[in-house]
């Protein structure tokens, strides 16, 4: 089901976890006076019940109606205690902002991984 906001339409938009990265991906349909894609991410600890401001992480220039984009979230720190929530900011040419749904990505990681994680972040 596509979503229509001021400046493009959204056929798609998903989120999932990709070895240590998040791949975040979306389709448009209709693009009239898109000036940019802004991704936008949020980190959501459960075990404390809190959450961070939506941070923007990646601007992408639009290429036009009908097109598929994809980005690879490498910058974080992937843990079993996050969520990770995604969010596109549509900026239109007149400077309209719209969002689309905030996606979200639970990690599965192994105590394998999740142990070398802790000692990668230590030394960064």
């Amino acid at each position: 089901m596509a979503t229509i906001f001021a400046g493009a339409t959204l056929r798609d938009f998903r989120a999932s976890s990709e070895g240590d990265d998040i791949k975040v991906e979306w389709e448009t349909g209709d693009e009239n006076n898109v000036q940019n894609f802004i991704i936008e991410r949020n980190n959501y600890e459960s075990s404390l019940g809190s959450s961070q401001s939506f941070l923007e992480i990646k601007s992408i220039q639009p290429k036009g109606s009908n097109s598929y984009y994809s980005f690879l979230d490498e910058s974080l720190f992937k843990t079993n205690d996050y969520v990770f929530q995604y969010r596109l900011k549509i900026v239109d040419m007149d400077g309209t902002i719209t969002y689309s749904n905030t996606i979200s990505v639970t990690p599965k990681i192994s105590g394998l991984k999740r142990t070398w994680g802790s000692i990668k972040a230590m030394f960064r």
